[in-house]
Formats: C-alpha cells, sequence, structure tokens
C-alpha cells in the first residue's frame, strides 16, 4: 500500500484527533518556550518542515524557538501522522509556516483544532506560483529562490510584529539571507548560460524550479513522475520510454527524489548509473547537519558537476 498523502491525512486527523501522542518527526531548537507566542522576546515559531524551521531559526536568530514537525531526513512528509504534540505547539505558536499548495494540508487541521491565533506564512501563496495552464500546481517551492526570498520578508515582518523590540534585528537578518539567496541565484544562472537545453530526468517534480531556473529540460514522461508522486504503479509502456531515456543518452542527469525511493524509482536509477548518466539526490526535507543555504548549494554544485 503506497503512502499516505500528506493533502489526506488533514482528513484522516480529523477523524481519528489522537493518531500519535508523540510528535515523531518534531524538533525544537533554540531558545525558552513562550506559552502564548512569545515570552521575554522569544517567539514561539512552528514549521510544518525542518526546511521552513532553519529560515525561521535563520530569520529570528536568538529571539525565536522553532518547533519543526518534520524533521527527519528518513521521514517520507507523505506519510506524516500528526499527533496531540503537533496541536499544542500550535496554541503557543506566535507564527506559523506551512508549504500550502496542498502539500501539508494536516497543518490547517491542526490549527482549526488548536484553536491557534498564530499569523499563518503560506509559502506557496507568497510565492505567487500557481499551475500553469492545464496542469498542475508544482507545490515544492522551496527549490524557488526567489519565492524564499519573498517569504524571508514576510517572515521578518510577522516576527517584528510578535516581538517589536527585535524588528531591526529580523530585518537586518533577512536582508542577509536574501544576499546569500542572490549568490546562489548567480550560481544557478552560471548553469543556466553553460547548460540551457540539456535534457534532464526526474523521478517527481520536487526540484523542477531549481531545474527550470538552470534552462534545463525535462524530458520525463509526466506520466511517470505523477505515478511516483501519488504513490501509484508506473505503466509499463511508460516505465521503457523512462528507460529509454537513459539507454539513449537522452538525458545528462537523473534528479531523484532519494526520499521516497521504491522499486520503480530504484529500476530507474539503475539504468542511468548503468548508462553512465549521473544521479543527483534530493530530499523534501533538510539534511542533518546542514541549514537551507548550504543544503541549495550542495544541490546545484552536484547538479553542474553531474552537467559536466
Amino acid at each position: 500500500m503506497p503512502p499516505l498523502p500528506l493533502r489526506t491525512l488533514g482528513a484522516a486527523f480529523a477523524v481519528a484527533p489522537a493518531l500519535a501522542l508523540a510528535a515523531c518527526g518534531s524538533s525544537s531548537e533554540a531558545g525558552p518556550a513562550g506559552s502564548s507566542g512569545s515570552s521575554g522576546g522569544t517567539v514561539a515559531v512552528v514549521a510544518s518542515t525542518n526546511v521552513y524551521g532553519d529560515i525561521a531559526r535563520t530569520i529570528g536568530g536568538g529571539r525565536v524557538r522553532v518547533t519543526s514537525f518534520i524533521s527527519d531526513p528518513a521521514q517520507d512528509p507523505h506519510s506524516y501522522e500528526a499527533g496531540t504534540r503537533n496541536r499544542l505547539a500550535l496554541s503557543r505558536a506566535g507564527v506559523v509556516i506551512e508549504n500550502g499548495g496542498g502539500y501539508d494540508d494536516f497543518m490547517g487541521t491542526l490549527l482549526k483544532a488548536s484553536g491557534s491565533k498564530a499569523e499563518v506564512l503560506d509559502a506557496v501563496r507568497i510565492s505567487g506560483r500557481t499551475a500553469p495552464k492545464g496542469g498542475e500546481l508544482n507545490e515544492h517551492v522551496w527549490y524557488d529562490l526567489p519565492s524564499m526570498a519573498l517569504l524571508a520578508d514576510r517572515l521578518a515582518a510577522a516576527l517584528a510584529k510578535a516581538d517589536p523590540a527585535g524588528a531591526g534585528a529580523y530585518t537586518a537578518n533577512a536582508a542577509a539571507f536574501k544576499t546569500r539567496l542572490k549568490d546562489l541565484e548567480g550560481k544557478v544562472a552560471a548553469l543556466r548560460a553553460a547548460h540551457s537545453g540539456d535534457g534532464v530526468a526526474i523521478t517527481e517534480p520536487v526540484p523542477l524550479y531549481l531545474l527550470e531556473a538552470a534552462g534545463l529540460r525535462n524530458e520525463t514522461p509526466d506520466d511517470f513522475s505523477e505515478a511516483i508522486e501519488e504513490g501509484d504503479d508506473v505503466a509499463p509502456r511508460t516505465m521503457r520510454e523512462t528507460l529509454r531515456l537513459f539507454s539513449g543518452r537522452k538525458v545528462q542527469a537523473l534528479v531523484y527524489n532519494a526520499q521516497t525511493s521504491g522499486p520503480q524509482t530504484g529500476q530507474v536509477e539503475k539504468a542511468a548509473k548503468g548508462h553512465g548518466v549521473a544521479v543527483v539526490p534530493v530530499t523534501e526535507t533538510l539534511p542533518s547537519g546542514q541549514d537551507y543555504i548550504s543544503w541549495m548549494d550542495g544541490t546545484i554544485a552536484a547538479l553542474g558537476k553531474a552537467l559536466s
């Protein structure tokens, strides 16, 4: 049975509000906990994943206490089970960051159940990204660097509202974060100048914003990546078409979601390696020991090496 998508977990939680007493993916960082959003200059921030939790810690510095619900790189975000500790954390939060776009719908259900009065930042809405005509929204906006710059500004404003005394620090930290994002965008632009039009394959649309910014062309059959993302079986004809991308050397790299691998994606990875096509692993949560900037920097560097 495929893992339960995040978008369905909200309904499941409404039926069973005590799914798990412990939030198996939760983590907290920095500062004492506030009981009602902020306490003594410390703002309680809750993020659906540690990607947004890390950005919150970067912008907030020592003036925030961050709880990230999904923080284990081995945890498939699409099968996350929310628990009562999550609801308690939300009831105490001053600022909440969710991805939105159907990725973490359980957050909305939890927010209603918790009675939270926190300011909620929806990364997809802030990004302004919408579904292409006749297509589906790619909700993985953390791979879109300009969107994270927009989020940084909104986050700094939300933290300043909760903690006016820290407004200057939040603004300065957001500016420094955006400067580092600009450096990364420069590296992506260099990839685009050198490799625009090069073909790549993906297992899921997770990294597409980054690949598109680098001018790369996704050659993967839509039916393949859609089936993998939804946890469905790939049709034999679609699988053969996908495997021919590697046997025919039609792509320069396979960008592989290592966090949701399975037999069919494993078959594709094996085919890529067997035909000398470089494999670039990506994940949906922040790897241990890295921050957002170092994570994206490493991914961009790995992509450049694969294309070269």
